[in-house]
C-alpha cells in the first residue's frame, strides 16, 4: 500500500528565540542571566536575532533543541537523514518488532506508471512471502536449539522469535515503511533544511524537509526565516548540476529578494 509521511513537532525548547537571543548577548554583556533575560521583550528578541544571523554567528543558535516525529516514511528516507550526525535518533527497530504484513511507500513515479506500480506491489508481496518463510523457518530451527540447551518453552520462543527476525529482515526493501523520533538544534536544522529541501534532494526527504520548515516558521520565524534550500538569496551553489528552478523554489517560498 501507499503511505503517506506524517511529521509533527513534538517537544521544542521552550521561547527558543528569546533563550538564543540571550545566550549570545551574554557573550557581550557585563550583565547577569537574570538581567539580560529580563531585558529580552519579542521587540529586542527579534532585532537581535536578526543581527546574529546576519553576522553569521551561529554558535548560539545551538542552544535550542526541537524534537520531531516522523511516520509513514521508508527506510530509504532514514538511511539518508541519519547521515545529519548532530542529532538524536529513535527509530522502530526491526530486530525486535515483526513486520507482519509491512507498510511500504511508493515513489510517486511508480504510483503514476501501471506497469512499473505492478512490478513493484508483485516485489513488496514477494519480499513479505519471503521474510514470513524465512522468520518461521529460522524460528522452528532455533526453538528446537534452546530447547536442546535447557531453556523452557516460553523462553526459547521467544528467544528464537527475537533471533529470527533479526536474520530474515535482510529481505526487507528500502520502501519498508518506518517510524523515527529525532532531535536536532536549529543550527543543525537550517543545515538539514538548507540541504534536503533543495530540488537535488530526493523527493520523500525534500518533502519532509519543506513540512518541517513551515512547522519551524511558524514556531519561531526569525529564526528560521532563512531555512529552505540555498539558491532562495543567493546564486546556485550547484553551478553545472543546478536544477535550473531558482525562480520556481523562490516563488514556491514567497521570496522575492535577489
Amino acid at each position: 500500500m501507499k503511505t503517506n509521511l506524517k511529521i509533527s513537532l513534538i517537544a521544542h525548547t521552550p521561547q527558543p528565540e528569546k533563550i538564543i537571543a540571550a545566550a549570545a548577548k551574554l557573550c557581550y554583556s557585563k550583565a547577569g542571566t537574570e538581567k539580560i533575560l529580563n531585558d529580552l521583550d519579542s521587540q529586542t528578541t527579534d532585532k537581535f536575532l536578526n543581527t546574529l544571523v546576519s553576522m553569521g554567528h551561529m554558535s548560539p543558535i545551538e542552544h535550542a533543541a526541537f524534537t520531531f516525529a516522523a511516520e509513514g516514511i521508508s527506510r530509504s528516507l532514514t538511511h539518508q537523514l541519519v547521515r545529519h550526525r548532530i542529532a538524536s535518533y529513535s527509530q522502530k527497530s526491526q530486530r525486535y518488532v515483526r513486520e507482519g504484513q509491512f507498510e511500504y511507500i511508493v515513489p510517486p513515479a511508480i504510483f503514476q506508471n501501471p506497469a512499473a506500480l505492478a512490478l513493484f506491489e508483485r516485489s513488496m508481496a514477494d519480499a513479505q512471502t519471503a521474510y514470513d518463510n524465512l522468520a518461521d523457518s529460522l524460528k522452528e530451527q532455533y526453538v528446537q536449539e534452546y530447547l536442546a540447551a535447557g531453556k523452557g518453552s516460553k523462553a526459547a520462543k521467544n528467544a528464537a522469535e527475537k533471533r529470527a527476525i533479526e536474520d530474515a529482515r535482510y529481505v526487507l526493501p528500502n520502501a519498508c515503511e518506518t517510524k523515527i523520533i529525532f532531535t536536532m538544534n536549529a543550527r543543525e536544522l537550517i543545515h538539514f533544511c538548507r540541504q534536503r529541501s533543495c530540488e537535488r534532494a530526493q523527493w520523500e526527504i525534500r518533502e519532509m524537509s519543506e513540512q518541517m520548515i513551515v512547522i519551524l516558521k511558524d514556531l519561531a520565524p526569525t529564526l528560521f526565516k532563512l531555512a529552505g534550500p540555498p539558491c532562495l538569496y543567493a546564486p546556485c551553489p550547484e553551478g553545472a548540476m543546478s536544477c535550473g528552478k531558482t525562480v520556481e523554489k523562490r516563488l514556491q517560498y514567497g521570496v522575492t529578494e535577489k
